[in-house]
Parts: structure tokens; C-alpha cells; sequence
């Protein structure tokens, strides 16, 4: 017993550090522990695809501990199995561990074919990711001659994930010119290949010579870098861990500094290893001097859902319509939210508790409907959480074991006596959810998610911002396949005067319609409801709630696909709307939307960074328009425009992950985060992606001198995507966050233009160089920067360190544009030789007003090619004329034989002039 306290005493100091991640793991004494690998539902049932993960662990421990030079190694992985595959006696039933906190997600590839392992990464370098993702023909090892083996690959992602370093190749610039010589962006350079394009004809394919580019001196395209199978340099995994003679990352001393990798780009060109040095991870051990144990593993399967309503009635719910608005959310959350066969019950808490109802397993709207009846209608008395925590428990245990278990905790009061309990919370087993109502809640309540992986989310006292429904919206199960969870595709409001109309359009697309709902709310009387579908049919029998004041209506079968049009008519009061729907098909998936915050705690003057990441299945959702709306505790609201432009607080363009800074605190305290999504003619569900963060698809290997090509790496055609064109709308609400910090009177600016981190330059003619970047903020990426300062070098590192000495260029014509703009800059190099093959290197840093300077940018290389004169070609000669008879009554026989002997004379004459 004494162990699994420790264990769960050092899961609970990590997940109160406020990581990115809702992540289980922790490292204890040098061993990663809590490691979270989950088959995904869709898997088809197959045993063996848990013993390759076993596999993979156990082969990956070594070559880590290796890696790392004796400091880390894999010491236990939860597995977590289907609902629906078969049970076996070794199978138990998960504790903390979600599909949603998985930090390894096992699917059938999507598309198909596409068994490429990645990693999504959402931060900057340094900063956790999010998860790693393989396929089981990859864990079979079928794909290890493309990637690597598993093992090796395994140890790769776990660098992207945690400890945010990226890949030393590049897919769309594979090589470029240092020195005056074309070089394979590779780490380290000691890796030796042969340059070769693939030439395919009539269905055969023979290797031939890369042809140069007479305008940039680099390789056409199609040219390919391929490793010798036999290698002697050990570096770097996160180049190629393919590559048989490769056991260690970059170091400072053999990293690749001028290629223009992601590596370089993101992390200042440092090399994986320092990156890896600069981790809390290496700063918290020291190296083992014993071989470490080899991994333990548990097998967990999914089981039915068992959640508990934890809802305050004390006196404080009276105000402000809190106990109508908690009614509310609570009906849509049992109505239409909590998925079918799931245990549900509910307590509710005032300075004692009170079980309202016992578990109740949602088998038809019967059960939905009786547990409605339970919802309190009265407020009155004091606030004890713990009383509600501790008989929510009681009521699980009655039927279940805790283990897995959800709580949903909704307070709106102070509570000093909540961390009598916390013990008690920490040994159950459950995952407890929390909604913070108004401004007074306790300030220890998010400490509860914290410490068992649940959601911490904030509402206001303002109705019109919908955020107490959208907070029980959220509460989708973590486990649920995704066609079976509810979506969120509206959550609007409004306070109408004098008989104003809300008007508005929902989008249905075709891969949503399931069990579709259309709730309404208003404060004071009935509004009027006009509802029409795309046909413009009307739609009647919503179902009214004068006492909950709310009316509903479940559309029958598959709601239609298209633009849905609402009217609501009402005197003064605030109406909301809110629509959720779910997946069309299990087969097709469902355009989805998560948001979120790099943290759950914000400390002024430290930015946040506000994430939406929009999918269909794995392709990522392009060129969608989306918002995010940040309300603070004091009911003020900040409006975001959240991009996927590879800029600003956005680490990868075009991969469906949508991001933007917050600096617009104005108090301390809870800050909700609310995120649209409005995919229109212009968005795209994209399957030709730019580079993910993952192993490298080797294209081939030299092997005894010989070429063997790899199959080539699977395209897909935009005209394989499910809908090309996709035309949808999301809402989601993320966990708030809290802040701190933040100055009483008046704010000062301590924000810094933004770092810009993707600056390209190419060479115009033979000394123009064409810079371009998207625009920094005055305030990160808000507002408008006030000047650049742009420097040069020829060395890279000079231009890193030295960057205030480094030489100047003459900006004085260079004016900033608004945030996320395109800038351009076109100058010549002064006061610095510029000539054939020389390396120039170019940073720029931003300054705002109050002299603020960002950090430089990514620093970018070019090098001057002068393509050799080709000099003027040389007709061939003639072969000899042979003996011809003049008087040959042949025609023409003899105009042609004068014709041969004058080109020869000419010829001569060329050669000799």
C-alpha cells in the first residue's frame, strides 16, 4: 500500500505543475511512470497488436537509456483496450487514464495507407507535445524499412513529446548550398549517402544523376538524399533513428547548424541535445549507474460510463438565476450529452449533502427524463463541498468501484474547509470535473482537476455568454468513440430590448446529424420561435419548460444537410442558443474542434497561448475562420482571431492547429475561453499536409553499393478527400485558466513584439536579396510593431550570439504592418564582400514603441550562385561527302555536294576565328 501511495503522491505533484499536457506521466528516480498508450476504439479486435506494444516499450527502454547517456528509461505503460474487444481476467478497469489524456493513440491510418508515425506538437521548442501517433501495420513492423524499426522510432517521437524538440530533416527543402557546395539537410553531416532521382518509365525505374538547377545551384526536385545502409556516425535520432549506426541525439559540438531544418528554425540552432539539457527532465537526475529494470505494463479496458452530478444549492445559487441556469445546463447535459448506456447519478450540497439519485443506467429517455425531476429547484444554506464529494462517493461505491469514475462538481461559493478532503479525492481513483459559477467560487476548486486529470471550467454571471450550458456541453466522455459523442455546432446569445429579433444560421454538414437538438433559453417569458431547414420547412413541436425556462427540439433521424435559419422574438430579457448534434456515420468522421490554453495558470507579464485544433479524423481542417472570445472574472470580454500561419503564437502552418497570444488581461482571477469555428467556401479538409513532427520516410538506401528504392511515399489526391469543400460550424469551450499577477491600477506595456520565426530570403539576380516574414504586434501578435532591425553576417553563429555587433541594414524606408500581414523587403549587401559562393546570414528583430524588443528572428541563410557562361555551341561537322560523279544525271547530286564542302569550310573557319 505504502508504494501505490508514493505513486499517487508524485502523480499529484506532477499534475499540479500546470503542464501543457493533461499527460499522466512523471519521472521517478530517472524511470518515465503513468504512460498512457491507447488503442482507439475503431482498432478491430486483435490480441497481437498489444504484445508489439509491449515489444516496442521494452526494445525502446535500452536504446532511451542509451541515448540519454544513462539518465532515462521506460518503467511503466498503461495500455488502454477497447470497450468492445473481448474481457479477460488481466483486464482492469482504468483509474485516471482517458483516451483524452492517451499520451500515444493507436488508429487505423486516415487515410488509408498513410502509416506515417507523428507527433502533434502545438508549443514552441522546449515545450511538451501533445501526443504521438502510430498505426498497427507500423507497430507490426511492417513499415520498419521506410521509417525505421519500432523501438527507434518510438524513442524519436518520445523527443517531440517531451522534451519539444523537432526534426533535423526537411521535406520540402532537402538540400542546400554551404560553401559553395550543395549539401543533404541532415544532422550530423558525418552521415554519408549518394544524391539520386528515381527515373520511371513504361513501369520500370532506374536511378539516375540529380540534374542541377542552373538558377539556384541546388538539385532539381525529385532528387533524393540516400544513407549508406553501413554507417560509423551516431548521430542524431532525430535526423533518421532508420539509420543502424545511429544511438545518440546532436550534440553542441556535431550539430548541423546552417541546414535549414525544423530544428534550427524553431530552436535558435541549438542542437536536440541541448534542448534536452535545458529540460526539467535533466535537471531533476543525474545518471544511473545501473542498468535500469525493463518496463511493467497494465492492461486496462474501457468500461461503461459512471458519472455523478455534484451540484450546490446553497443560498448564494439563488442569485443572479443561478439555480434556473444550473437547470438548464443540467437538462441539456442529461438530455442530450451524457451518451446512452452510461451510469448516471446525483447529489446535491449545501452545508450537507443530499443524494437526489442513485446510479442509473441511461438505457431510453425514460431514465433521461426521471433524472431531470432530480435537479434542485430550491437554494438555501451554507457550502460543503467535501459533504458532496464524500456522498458522491458513496453512491458510486454502491454499485461500482470509483476507479475511473467522473464527478462533476458545479459550486458557486467560498468553501475554506475544501482541502480536508483532498486526501480522500487522491485515493479514489475518480476524474473530477469542476464548473466555477460567478465570481466568488472557491479559489481551491481547480486544484481538484489538477490532481485527478479532469476539466476546470469557469462561467459567469452573464447569461448571454451561454458559458455555464457550454460547460456542460463540454462534458462528452473521454472514452467514447467519437461518433458516439455529442458536437457543439452553435452557442449563441443575446440581450434583446423593445421586441428585437436574434437572428442567425447553423451549419449542418455532412458529417454530423445524428441526434440533433436545438435548445432555447430566455429569463423572464416564452419567446417566439420561427426555426427553418435548408429546404425552408418550419419546424414545430419544440417541447417548452416554463419553470426551467428553456424549450428543445430533437430533430428526428439525420438532420439535413445545410444552412439552418433561426428567428427569436422577445421583449427585454437575454435569450440563448445552443445546437449539438452528433456523427452521421461511425465510418465517416466527424469535423471536430478542441481548444485549450498552453496553461492552466497565467503569471502577468507572461502571455497566454490559446489553441484550436480543427480535424476531420487525422486530416487537419484548412482555411476555416475562427474565434476565440476570453472572459474575465469581471464579465469583460477579449474577441481573438486565432491563425494557422506558421506565425506568432502558431508553431506549424496548415496543420488544422489554430493559435494566437492573449495579453489583454485585466484582472486576477477566472478566465473562460470560448472557441468558433466557421468552415466556408475556403476551408479544406487537406490530406496533402505539410511535414508533421515525426520519423523521416526514407526514400531508399545504398546497400553494397547498390540502390534500393523504397516504395514511394503515398500521395493523396484532393480528390480522395471525403468533401473537398467543407462548409461547418463548432463552438467549443476549453478549460479556463487563472491568473495572477496582474497589476490593480492601471496596466503597463511589458509585452514585446513577438518573435518572428518564419523569415525566408531568396537571391534576386546576383545581389538583390528578397526577405520575407509575417508581421509581428506591438504586443506579441496584437496591434503593430514600430521598427525592424535587420543585421547580417557571414557566420550564423556570430549573427546568434553577437546579433547587437552584427552589421546593420539600412531600414530607414521599412515601415511595420499590422500583425499577421505579409512583409517584404528587398536590399543589397553593403560593406560586406558579397561574391560567388559566399554564405550570408539574416535575422530581424522587432521593436514597439516603447522600445521593446522581441527575440531575433529565425535566422536564414543565403548563398550567392553564379551560374557558369555556357559558351555558344559548335555545329558537328559533316560526316565525309563520299566520291560523287559530277556528270551524275542524278537531280541535284552535285548543288548538294557544293553545299557539304561550303559548311565544312565555315566550320573550320569557327573554329580557328
Amino acid at each position: 500500500m505504502g508504494s501505490f501511495k508514493s505513486s499517487v503522491f508524485f502523480l499529484v505533484l506532477y499534475l499540479l505543475e500546470g503542464a501543457l499536457s493533461n499527460s499522466l506521466i512523471q519521472l521517478n528516480n530517472n524511470g518515465y511512470e503513468g504512460i498512457v498508450i491507447a488503442i482507439d476504439p475503431n482498432v478491430p479486435e486483435d490480441e497481437t497488436l498489444i504484445q508489439h506494444i509491449k515489444d516496442m516499450v521494452t526494445q525502446a527502454s535500452p536504446y532511451l537509456f542509451q541515448a540519454t547517456e544513462k539518465r532515462f528509461y521506460f518503467k511503466n505503460v498503461a495500455i488502454l483496450i477497447p470497450e468492445k474487444w473481448k474481457t479477460k481476467p488481466e483486464y482492469v478497469r482504468p483509474k485516471l487514464e482517458t483516451y483524452k489524456n492517451a499520451d500515444v493513440l493507436v488508429a487505423e491510418p486516415n487515410p488509408a495507407g498513410n502509416d506515417e508515425p507523428y507527433t502533434e506538437q502545438m508549443g514552441k521548442c522546449g515545450e511538451k507535445g501533445e501526443r504521438i501517433h502510430f498505426t498497427p501495420d507500423f507497430l507490426a513492423g511492417k513499415k520498419s524499412d521506410i521509417y525505421g524499426s519500432q523501438e527507434r522510432v518510438f524513442v524519436h517521437e518520445w523527443a517531440h513529446l517531451r522534451w519539444g524538440v523537432y526534426d533535423e530533416y526537411d521535406n520540402n527543402k532537402k538540400f542546400y548550398l554551404f560553401n559553395g557546395k550543395r549539401e543533404a539537410v541532415r544532422c550530423s553531416t558525418g552521415i554519408t549517402g549518394k544524391h539520386k532521382v528515381q527515373h520511371c518509365q513504361g513501369g520500370s525505374c532506374i536511378p539516375k544523376p540529380c540534374k542541377i538547377d542552373t538558377a539556384t545551384g541546388l538539385y532539381k526536385e525529385g532528387c533524393e538524399f540516400l544513407p549508406s545502409r553501413d554507417q560509423t556516425e551516431k548521430a542524431s535520432i532525430m535526423f533518421s533513428p532508420s539509420i543502424g549506426s545511429v544511438v545518440e541525439f546532436c550534440t553542441e559540438k556535431n550539430h548541423n547548424k546552417e541546414a535549414p531544418n525544423p530544428q534550427n528554425k524553431q530552436c535558435n540552432l541549438r542542437s536536440t541535445w541541448e534542448v534536452i539539457k535545458d529540460s526539467e527532465d535533466f535537471k531533476k537526475t543525474t545518471p544511473m549507474t545501473t542498468q535500469p529494470p525493463a518496463p511493467t505494463f497494465s492492461l486496462l479496458q474501457i468500461g461503461q460510463r459512471i458519472v455523478c452530478l455534484v451540484l450546490d444549492k446553497s443560498g448564494s445559487m439563488s442569485n443572479g438565476n443561478r439555480l434556473k441556469r444550473l437547470n438548464q445546463a443540467g437538462k441539456l447535459f442529461l438530455l442530450q450529452i451524457v451518451e446512452q448506456g452510461s451510469w448516471v447519478g446525483m447529489v446535491t450540497f449545501n452545508s450537507a449533502a443530499q443524494v437526489q439519485s442513485e446510479l442509473v443506467q441511461i438505457n431510453s429517455a425514460a431514465e433521461r427524463d426521471a433524472l431531470t425531476k432530480s435537479l434542485p429547484t430550491v437554494a438555501s444554506g451554507g457550502t460543503s463541498i467535501c459533504s458532496g464529494l464524500q456522498s458522491a462517493f458513496a453512491v458510486i461505491r454502491k454499485k461500482f468501484s470509483t476507479d475511473g469514475s467522473e464527478i462533476v462538481l458545479l459550486t458557486d461559493g467560498e468553501d475554506n474547509t475544501i482541502s480536508s478532503c483532498f486526501n480522500e479525492v487522491k485515493q479514489s481513483g475518480a476524474v473530477i470535473h469542476t464548473v466555477a459559477l460567478g465570481p466568488s467560487a472557491a479559489k481551491e476548486l481547480e486544484e481538484l482537476p489538477q490532481m485527478t486529470g479532469g476539466m476546470q471550467m469557469y462561467a459567469s454571471d452573464q447569461a448571454q455568454n451561454n458559458g455555464l450550458i457550454d460547460a456542460f456541453g463540454a462534458l462528452s466522455s473521454g472514452n467514447a468513440a467519437v461518433s458516439q459523442r455529442a458536437i457543439q455546432l452553435e452557442s449563441r446569445g443575446l440581450m434583446l430590448q423593445n421586441n428585437q429579433w436574434m437572428n442567425g444560421t447553423v451549419l449542418v454538414d455532412s458529417t454530423v446529424g445524428n441526434d440533433t437538438l436545438f435548445l432555447i433559453t430566455w429569463t423572464t417569458q416564452h419567446p417566439q420561435i420561427l426555426l427553418h431547414d435548408p429546404s425552408g420547412k418550419k419546424q414545430d413541436g419544440f417541447v417548452v419548460d416554463t419553470n426551467t425556462k428553456m424549450a428543445y427540439l430533437q430533430i428526428p433521424g439525420t438532420a439535413k444537410v445545410g444552412t439552418w435559419s433561426y428567428s427569436l422574438q422577445a421583449s427585454s430579457q437575454t435569450l440563448t442558443l445552443t445546437v449539438t448534434s452528433r456523427a452521421s456515420s461511425a465510418t465517416l468522421p466527424p469535423i471536430t474542434v478542441t481548444s485549450k490554453m498552453n496553461k492552466d495558470t497565467g503569471e502577468f507579464p507572461s502571455p497566454m497561448a490559446v489553441y484550436a485544433k480543427i480535424h476531420q479524423g487525422s486530416s487537419p481542417i484548412l482555411r476555416a475562420t475562427v474565434t476565440a472570445v476570453i472572459e474575465s472574472v469581471n464579465g469583460k470580454t477579449v474577441t481573438l482571431e486565432l491563425l494557422d500561419n506558421g506565425a506568432g503564437a502558431d508553431a506549424t502552418k496548415d496543420d488544422g492547429i489554430y493559435s494566437r497570444y492573449f495579453t489583454a488581461y485585466d484582472t486576477n482571477g477566472r478566465y473562460s475561453v470560448k472557441v468558433w469555428a466557421l468552415g466556408g467556401i475556403n476551408a479544406a479538409s487537406q490530406r496533402v499536409t505539410p511535414q508533421q513532427n515525426g520519423a523521416m520516410y526514407m526514400p531508399g538506401w545504398i546497400e553494397n553499393g547498390e540502390i534500393k528504392w523504397n516504395p514511394p511515399r503515398p500521395e493523396i489526391s484532393k480528390n480522395d478527400l471525403q468533401g473537398n469543400q467543407v462548409c461547418f460550424s463548432r463552438t467549443s469551450l476549453g478549460s479556463s485558466f487563472v491568473a495572477s499577477g496582474v497589476p490593480q491600477a492601471s496596466i503597463p506595456d511589458l509585452f514585446p513584439p513577438c518573435q518572428i520565426t518564419d523569415l525566408k530570403a531568396k537571391i534576386h539576380g546576383d545581389k538583390f536579396i528578397n526577405l520575407t516574414w509575417t508581421a509581428p504586434g506591438d504586443d506579441y501578435d496584437h496591434g503593430r510593431a514600430h521598427k525592424y532591425i535587420i543585421r547580417v553576417s557571414a557566420s550564423i553563429l556570430d549573427l546568434r550570439d553577437n546579433f547587437n555587433e552584427s552589421l546593420q541594414v539600412n531600414t530607414s524606408d521599412l515601415f511595420p504592418k499590422e500583425a499577421n500581414s505579409k512583409e517584404v523587403f528587398v536590399f543589397t549587401p553593403e560593406n560586406i564582400p558579397f561574391e560567388n559562393g559566399t554564405d550570408l546570414f539574416i535575422a530581424v528583430q522587432a521593436v514597439d514603441k516603447s522600445n521593446l524588443k522581441s527575440e531575433i528572428s529565425n535566422i536564414v541563410g543565403v548563398s550567392l550562385f553564379i551560374p557558369p557562361q555556357t559558351p555558344p555551341e559548335i555545329p558537328t561537322p559533316p560526316p565525309p561527302c563520299p566520291d560523287i560523279n559530277v556528270n551524275s544525271t542524278i537531280p541535284g547530286l552535285h548543288i548538294l555536294k557544293i553545299m557539304w564542302k561550303w559548311l565544312g569550310e565555315l566550320q573550320l573557319s569557327v573554329a580557328l576565328g
